[in-house]
């Protein structure tokens, strides 16, 4: 119960940080920087616009795909040991997709120009990439240990 609740909080922690932040740029907020611009963005697609020409219909398969990889982890038991990875990568994938069903795109305002253009990105990404990051790192470098009888 206790991995739940932890990954029930951080889910719900990063949703709600995240759709913060991204009021704050709908309402208007901007900041030209040197190497990075804080500014507003759609992105109709998945990462670098990828799957754009999917339109509509890629808000409700990344719906179908946020509720298999919960219902996967659920059921592997993995909530109970990696709750808060979890926790993260599940509530960026919520805040990104309810921006598709609210705005039309997700709503993206870190765009880094120093050098080249990348991505322009949010804080949803940030944390759906750390709890992938640390979810490999505790798979493969500190695997649970099979239970000795």
């Amino acid at each position: 119960m206790r991995g739940f609740t932890l990954f029930f909080l951080v889910l719900l922690g990063t949703f709600l940080i995240d759709q913060y932040i991204k009021l704050l740029f709908v309402e208007g907020y901007y900041r030209p920087g040197t190497c990075i611009d804080l500014e507003l963005h759609y992105n109709k697609g998945v990462a670098f616009s990828m799957f754009a020409f999917l339109g509509p219909y890629l808000k409700w398969l990344q719906g179908l795909l946020i509720l298999g990889i919960l219902l996967f982890v659920y059921h592997e038991g993995y909530i109970k040991r990696y709750a808060f990875p979890v926790g993260l990568l599940i509530g960026g994938a919520l805040g990104n997709v309810y921006d598709r069903f609210v705005h039309g795109g997700v709503v993206d305002y870190v765009a880094w120009h120093c050098g080249f253009d990348f991505a322009v990105f949010n804080f949803a990404d940030v944390a759906i990439d750390i709890g992938v990051v640390w979810l490999l790192v505790m798979i493969y470098f500190f695997p649970e240990k099979p239970e000795t009888k």
